[in-house]
């Protein structure tokens, strides 16, 4: 079974998106703030890393630019959940390293799909 962290510091948005990749079949890690996260990464093997981009202690952003530049953590899929919906915001995630971009609210079945299309490849 795959395992996800998502990183989120909203409680609401945190147990929406566990809530709904637990019903697509992974297992859920939660990290609150990108210290949490990057222990949580050293210590699992994960499959796929949801990331939030306002984060109380560092940018969603940064933290992908990091995982990415990592080989150990390189090949990771990262999709970016965010309120930041503009092309701009967008360009930005995936210039960082970002697999996936989806805007909140989420779409749960989006959400879904985007994770097993990563898992595929």
């Amino acid at each position: 079974m795959s395992t996800a962290l998502i990183v989120e510091d909203s409680l609401t948005d945190k147990e929406l998106l566990s809530g709904c990749l637990q019903q697509g079949g992974l297992n859920v890690l939660t990290a609150h703030n990108a210290e949490e996260a990057l222990v949580k990464i050293g210590s699992h093997k994960l499959d796929v890393i949801i990331l939030d981009v306002v984060l109380p202690d560092r940018s969603g952003f940064e933290i992908c630019r990091e995982l990415k530049a990592k080989a150990e953590t390189s090949n990771i899929p990262i999709i970016i959940c965010s309120t930041k919906g503009g092309e701009l915001n967008k360009r930005w995630g995936m210039k960082h390293g970002a697999n996936a971009y989806l805007v909140k609210p989420i779409d749960q079945e989006e959400l879904v799909q985007t994770v097993r299309n990563l898992l595929k490849n």
